[in-house]
């Protein structure tokens, strides 16, 4: 399964690439947790707390980096938002409604128990 990961390239940007993901396997992750974003809001330049799987449920938001390049996301579209270091991104909630999505820690190899 294709979804897109946004990434903090060596250039200090972010960059979206796609990437395959495995399904029928167990992703080690830390949580859920649900958010409603009323539209129109807009999170200037930043970066995500730690690598997280983020699924949009309902809603649409526009992610932008630093080269200006605009990725919509719609309901159902899953990214994993990798790019904990550098700029980061822009996100606005766009259209009439809010957007509801999942984000989903991803957990960090050191966390993980054998």
């Amino acid at each position: 399964m294709k979804i897109t990961r946004l990434y903090a390239g060596d250039d200090g940007e972010s960059h979206f690439e796609e990437i395959e993901v495995e399904t029928e396997k167990t992703q080690p992750v830390e949580g859920m947790i649900f958010r409603q974003v009323p539209p129109g809001h807009v999170w200037d330049w930043h970066r995500p707390p730690q690598r997280q799987y983020v699924i949009t449920l309902s809603g649409q938001a526009e992610i932008e980096i630093g080269d200006g390049t605009k990725k919509t996301l719609r309901p159902g579209t899953i990214m994993l938002v990798d790019d904990t270091t550098g700029r980061g991104h822009i996100t606005r909630v766009i259209g009439t409604e809010p957007r509801l999505y999942a984000a989903i820690p991803v957990k960090s190899v050191r966390d993980r128990r054998a």
